[in-house]
């Protein structure tokens, strides 16, 4: 994507539909006027008068407990710098976005407008008691330090700056296993901190407080290295500096165990990590550019264990593993602030859980047969589930014990499950989906490119690396319209009507008419038929010209549906195809089955459709937990519409004893675990979390996900279609051009596992 693109593009997602990133909503009903009542005078006096006399009080009736400010004076924006508070504030914004997507945290923007420190800290200190965190952001150095400090010894509520103790605290922990791999003590390693601002400063504390000696650091900034004889040294770097008689980076790294980099791209040279001790540590941490290449440092050192700050290499440090889940941990306990007692606790938990054995869902996300503790995982992923109950609790623990929480946690079982349903870890499947897709991009089929918005979701595919979009229509209106969107990459534009297609057009038709004249079909007919696109494309994937479609934004279902399943047909063992909406709720994304496809299915059907759904739901990493819905609960009624759910589910049982699965349940007791295990307790649903929901018929699950989707604005993947011979997926009339990039990465997905399960069948024969 070119430059100026995505800078349109970032200003119209910050613009559009409403502008920011973030927008407070109602907890509570305000519906009726007692609602009001309750929520303002003169309800709201009561809460007021028991504040009044407890201030303690004040996290029972309101949500300061769960709110943290994200306070910045715009002086040390990412890479921008001091660009002042109102250009911040996106990113505070952003910020705040990350606290309640990884922690359900109420994160709260405040731009100040000042650079004096007395003033920042007095302000804070005024608007103080409206938070239950302080989150201290893109602040430069040295103010950093004193604001950090003075709001620490004067608030009574946890504070933190993250540029500071956010990459200290992730990089300690990537530290302490690439040590544990290299066999190294980190009392006696020499460690090149390049970079003297206050992430480099807060990283170095943390490692001396993990026993790294202070005589063995050495720290560069843009002068050369820090030593004693230098004049003018803050009190910062004077701690850092060395007595060694040595000024370059050059010098510095000569038998060096460890290299820190929080400073510009591209300063480390190959011949520099030749000069580094066996098994070298390498953190280049410079964004968006690293201090040396990935690739080029490995290529130099085979023993190096290295880590940068960027997605798309091994062992990214990123703030996101850390104050997310820290401060969610200091604001279960109500800590009076965050010492060094928690943040090593954080430090701990995260390089424990890179020891531990990963989910599976996480191996999915990031397309590895099994991530294990090594060169190359020595630190967890940021998809990681496992996060939210793993690290809050150790902070909240070294919170308690060591005397800075206010409530206790008496039952920590009780508190991991709270994090882990308030977590919505549930809910980045659709980031876990365009990853997924873009580890190995397959060619996608876009029938109807001829579209605007068809076309749109082939740009943004595209331009984000999730598929390689094969476009059909007519070519000169899909020329028009790709100039009017300044989509101007070089991919292929088909028209099946067009005189260049005639010679492939007549082998398509000819392998149609090959595999359908016993099912009514003529030469003439399958010529004619390969000129319409939904045809031609389907015989793309079949001819194995594509590796996936998408079809279906302009024309109804059952169109589009017909000639995909006269092409492509049924997979091997499949009776019945059949479809599967994602639905991405609050409670986690739930898989809906069949949406568009079987009308009245018999109950063998019906098990079919569970069991591919219920597959569909562990190729995305989640464990089915399946529910066949009904008006009735277990044998409650003898209607042949019950009996015909009754008798799926016996045959699930029969077929399948592994695979949790219950019915026929009402749709309040399947997801409900409270409700179904005080009825049904002898049910497999009982006290579990249902996410695959298995309908009786076409018109039910149709209504249901649509009615999910127009009310309660739940964001819906699919439909996505099971049992085929290839990739190949129908769109809703009018689906929305996210939609569609949705349902491109699905495609994708589907071709990457086909062909694993090709490559697994040759290999065994």
């Amino acid at each position: 994507m070119n430059k100026e693109k995505q800078r349109r593009e970032a200003l119209v997602y910050h613009a559009k539909p409403q502008p920011g990133k973030i927008k407070v909503v109602p907890t509570k009903p305000y519906a009726t006027q007692r609602d009001l009542a309750l929520a303002y005078s003169p309800g709201v006096a009561q809460p007021c008068l028991e504040i009044e006399k407890n201030k303690d009080e004040v996290y029972r009736y309101t949500a300061k407990g769960n709110v943290v400010a994200v306070i910045s004076n715009g002086t040390a924006v990412l890479g921008l710098g001091n660009i002042g508070p109102e250009a911040s504030k996106p990113v505070m914004e952003g910020k705040s976005l990350l606290f309640k997507i990884f922690a359900d945290i109420d994160g709260i923007d405040i731009e100040l407008d000042t650079e004096d420190v007395d003033k920042f800290v007095e302000t804070v200190k005024t608007i103080a008691p409206t938070f239950g965190g302080i989150n201290l952001e893109d602040i430069k150095a040295p103010e950093a330090f004193e604001i950090e400090r003075r709001l620490k010894e004067e608030l009574d509520i946890p504070v933190m700056h993250d540029d500071q103790h956010g990459t200290a605290i992730i990089s300690a922990a990537a530290l302490l296993n690439a040590l544990e791999l290299a066999e190294k003590k980190i009392e006696e390693v020499t460690i090149v901190i390049s970079g003297a601002g206050a992430a480099a400063v807060s990283c170095s504390r943390l490692y001396k407080a993990f026993g790294a000696k202070g005589e063995n650091m050495v720290m560069l900034d843009s002068k050369g290295v820090i030593r004693k004889d230098r004049e003018n040294l803050s009190k910062e770097k004077l701690e850092f500096a060395t007595d060694r008689k040595i000024d370059t980076l050059e010098e510095a790294m000569k038998g060096a165990d460890v290299f820190i980099g929080l400073s510009i791209a591209d300063i480390v040279t190959p011949e520099m990590l030749k000069s580094m001790a066996k098994n070298p540590i390498v953190f280049a941490m410079a964004n968006p550019n690293p201090e040396i290449e990935y690739e080029l440092a490995c290529k130099t050192r085979d023993d190096i264990i290295m880590a940068t700050g960027r997605s798309d290499h091994p062992n990214q440090v990123n703030n996101v593993l850390g104050f997310p889940f820290i401060f969610r941990g200091a604001l279960d306990v109500r800590a009076t602030k965050i010492n060094e007692a928690m943040k090593m606790a954080a430090v701990r938990a995260l390089a424990d859980l890179a020891k531990e054995p990963v989910p599976e869902q996480v191996n999915i996300t990031y397309d590895t047969t099994r991530l294990t503790f090594g060169k190359e995982y020595i630190i967890p992923k940021p998809f990681d589930p496992r996060l939210i109950t793993k690290i809050p609790p150790a902070v909240a623990k070294a919170a308690i014990e060591s005397g800075v929480a206010r409530i206790p946690i008496r039952d920590w079982k009780k508190y991991e499950e709270e994090l882990y349903l308030r977590s919505g870890n549930d809910n980045k499947i659709v980031r876990s989906l365009h990853n997924r897709a873009k580890v190995d991009p397959k060619h996608i089929v876009f029938a109807e490119a001829d579209v605007l918005d068809v076309l749109k979701a082939a740009q943004i595919v595209y331009d984000e690396g999730i598929a390689k979009p094969i476009l059909l229509g007519n070519k000169e209106i899909i020329k028009e319209l790709k100039e009017e969107l300044d989509f101007d990459a070089e991919v292929p534009i088909i028209d099946p009507r067009a005189e260049e297609t005639r010679e492939l057009r007549k082998k398509y038709a000819y392998k149609l008419w090959q595999s359908r004249r016993r099912k009514g079909e003529t030469e003439y007919s399958a010529g004619v038929n390969m000129g319409k696109r939904n045809y031609f494309g389907s015989m793309m994937l079949l001819e194995g010209d594509a590796d996936g479609l998408i079809s279906g934004y302009s024309r109804a279902y059952p169109k589009v549906l017909r000639p995909v399943f006269e092409v492509l047909g049924k997979a091997s063992g499949v009776t019945k195809a059949s479809t599967v909406n994602i639905m991405i709720t609050k409670r986690g994304p739930l898989f809906l089955a069949d949406t568009s496809v079987n009308v009245d299915p018999t109950a063998e059907e019906l098990a079919e459709i569970a069991q591919m759904t219920a597959n569909l739901a562990k190729t995305f990493g989640f464990e089915p937990v399946v529910a066949l819905l009904s008006y009735a609960n277990f044998g409650s009624s003898s209607h042949p519409h019950a009996k015909k759910v009754r008798d799926a589910v016996k045959i699930l049982h029969e077929k399948n004893p592994d695979l949790v699965v219950d019915g026929e349940i009402q749709t309040d007791f399947a997801l409900n675990q409270e409700l179904c295990q005080n009825n049904f307790p002898f049910s497999k649903l009982a006290g579990r979390k249902a996410n695959t929901l298995i309908f009786p018929n076409l018109e039910s699950a149709n209504i249901t996900y649509k009615l999910l989707k127009g009310l309660h604005d739940a964001e819906s993947i699919g439909p996505i279609m099971l049992g085929l011979r290839k990739a190949a997926h129908i769109l809703q009339l009018g689906a929305s051009v996210e939609e569609m990039v949705n349902m491109a990465a699905v495609a994708v997905i589907d071709a990457q596992e086909r062909e694993k399960r090709k490559k697994a069948r040759m290999k065994k024969g």
